[in-house]
Formats: structure tokens, C-alpha cells, sequence
């Protein structure tokens, strides 16, 4: 599988969270970490609230794989970052909207240094 089907997107475009663990060096997944999604398209992205420091970002930028749970789905995934401006400008876009009401912690979501950290999720 290398696409959501269109329940997996609208499941997790509706969740507000995922728990997200990336694939270890020795093969395990990491302990699951809660963070945010958004939805651009057909595709799901992630970004680390503490910016390249983030545990599980070291861990998912260093394997390039890991594991998601959000709204019963259960899924493998390929964690590949993004660096294209306009791309990250329509998911900064998305996080405002979505995370509208949670509006202390949308500016460090879209700030340069979680930008840096943008994951695109594909499934596996």
C-alpha cells in the first residue's frame, strides 16, 4: 500500500491526534509519542513540537520508517521530510485551521523551527 484510501484520510483528518512511533536502529519502535496531524490533499504530514530536538523526530529522521495509531487505524508508515516553502506554507495553513482552538500551541507549530521537521506519513 503505498496511498490512504479515502476512510483512512477522513479517520485521521477528523482525529485530533495520532500516537507516532518511529523504528529504532536495532529494528523496535519507539515508545508511542502524541502529536498532531494535518491533512494537505491526499497526503498526511507531522511536524515535532520541539523542533529537530524532539526525540521521536531524531528517531524518525534517522530510520525514515515507524508505526501510527489514530482513530482505530493502525498503520506502517514511511517518514519522508519535507523542504518545499510552498508546501510547508499550505500545511502551516492547515495546522491554523484545524488547531484553530488550541491557539497557544499553533505558533511554535508553524514557526521555522518545526517547519524544519515537517514529515510527510506514507503508508507501508
Amino acid at each position: 500500500m503505498t496511498h490512504w484510501t479515502s476512510d483512512q484520510l477522513n479517520t485521521i483528518e477528523q482525529t485530533g491526534e495520532l500516537h507516532i512511533q518511529p523504528q529504532r536502529a536495532d529494528g523496535r519502535l519507539r515508545t508511542p509519542t502524541t502529536i498532531w496531524v494535518v491533512r494537505e490533499g491526499d497526503d498526511l504530514y507531522v511536524r515535532s513540537y520541539n523542533g529537530p530536538d524532539g526525540a521521536w523526530f531524531r528517531t524518525a529522521k534517522a530510520s525514515g520508517t515507524g508505526r501510527i495509531r489514530c482513530g482505530g487505524i493502525d498503520q506502517d508508515v514511511t517518514l519522508t521530510p519535507i523542504h518545499d516553502g510552498a508546501l510547508n506554507d499550505r500545511i502551516d495553513g492547515a495546522y491554523r485551521t484545524k488547531y484553530a482552538a488550541a491557539s497557544a500551541y499553533v505558533p511554535p507549530m508553524v514557526a521555522d523551527r518545526a517547519r524544519a521537521t515537517t514529515l510527510k506519513l506514507t503508508p507501508r
